[in-house]
Formats: C-alpha cells, structure tokens, sequence
C-alpha cells in the first residue's frame, strides 16, 4: 500500500511538473538590437522588460530568435506564443491579440549624405527606390502607399549598405536600431549616409500574442497590468537605463 501511495505521489509531482512545463511562453523575436538580441545580456532591452513583466504575471517563459517572417509565421501557426517586438497594423491581427504600447520607437528615414531631399509629406519620397525589411509595419500610411517603390531586403544592415552603395535612395528604422547598427558597418558606410530630418512618425511597441494559444486574452491583460506596476515600482526605468535608454 504504500509503495503504491508513492507511485501516486510520484505520477502526482511528474503531472505538476509537465503543467508548469507546458505553461512556459514560448517568446520568439528576430535580432533587432538594442531591443532584441540573443546576444546581448537579457536578450535586449524589450526581451528583459517582456520577460519581467510576464514573470510578474505569473509566466514562465523562454526565448528563441529566429528571422522575422519566420516568427511572424511562428506567431500564426502557433509555434510561439509571444512576439516581443511588434508595431501595430492590421493584418496582424488576423493572427495574434496586441498587448498596450510598453516601448516607443522613433521612425527615421536616411538618405546619401548630401542629396537635397527635404521630407515634409509621403510624396516627397515617390522619386525615391526605398529599401524596406521584408514583412516589416512602419507607418500605416507608409505601409499603405502604393505609389512608394519599396525594395523588400532582409534587414537593416542590408538596406542600410544598399544606399551608401547607392543602389536605392532611402531606407528607414528605428532611430536608436539604426544608431547601433550603423556604429557597427564600415567608415565608408558611415560616411556615405545620414538622417533625414524630419523624422517619418513614431511607433509604440507591443507584445503579439497568438490567437492559438487558448490564454492569450489572460497574457496581454496580466502583462500590461504587470507594466503598469513595472513603471510604478520603478522597475521599467532602471532597465531603460541599464541599456542606456
């Protein structure tokens, strides 16, 4: 009797076990430093403020980082359950439930050093072949102007050497993304570019929850009351200054 009242107990942990298992959030997110990397400590700024707060809220998680039309497909199929770094617009959310803004993000256009655009409406960019990341939301104007020529290429640091090659006029990012990446190209990629001005707008960015996970209602509302209370407690701004933000 009681080596079966063991085996019991035993099958009872192994059972609590595998729930809590189970339970843990799958987060996925591309490499996009300073806010998502796997390299850097945390994962970047917005994986260390996403995991906190879903900690907080009562979810284990772990991360994976993969190429950003992979997560957004991973997002759809439900193979992740947590996209850490999404800019709203409205496809995607046919595939996943946004969480309120916890980060924002300065849009910036760059131009070759030297070319006299002067960027006061959308249409000042027509003449301009633009090198977009492929599947990226910018702007909901921006993403909807058909009459802009857009060149999708794969990321920043593509896009970024397309134009001081001189092989499209613009490209476009979050000012703080564009800083830490082009810090880390040649002088000569440097020295070949500059921003525009006038930025193009501002984003806020959220979490996207997949629609198939059968809790995702339950993780945006627990994640943005754990923000919240972040902000309150002074959490959320010692990790913006940890990352120098």
């Amino acid at each position: 009797m009681l080596a079966l009242l063991r085996v019991l107990a035993l099958f009872g942990l192994m059972l609590v076990l595998g729930t809590a298992q189970a339970q843990k959030l799958r987060l996925v997110a591309d490499s996009w430093p300073p806010f998502t990397d796997a390299s850097m400590p945390g994962g970047g700024l917005a994986t260390m403020i996403v995991a906190t707060a879903l900690h907080r809220a009562g979810f284990d998680s772990e991360f994976e980082q993969v190429p950003w039309a992979r997560a957004l497909l991973g997002i759809e199929e439900g193979r992740y359950d947590v996209l850490i770094n999404a800019w709203r617009n409205e496809s995607r959310t046919h595939i996943g439930q946004f969480s309120a803004g916890y980060l924002s993000n300065r849009i910036r256009l760059l131009k070759r050093k030297g070319d006299p655009l002067r960027f006061k409406s959308l249409s000042d960019l027509y003449p301009y072949p633009v090198a977009v990341v492929r599947d990226y939301a910018y702007s909901p104007a921006f993403d909807a102007d058909e009459r802009l020529q857009k060149i999708p290429v794969r990321n920043f640091s593509v896009a970024v050497r397309m134009l001081a090659a001189g092989r499209v006029g613009l490209t476009l990012e979050d000012e703080y993304v564009a800083r830490y990446f082009m810090q880390r190209e040649s002088r000569s990629v440097r020295e070949a570019v500059e921003f525009v001005d006038k930025p193009l707008g501002e984003n806020t960015l959220h979490i996207l929850v997949s629609l198939k996970s059968p809790q995702h209602q339950q993780i945006v509302t627990a994640f943005n009351q754990a923000i919240l209370e972040m902000k309150a407690d002074g959490t959320y701004e010692r990790l913006l200054k940890h990352h120098g933000l």
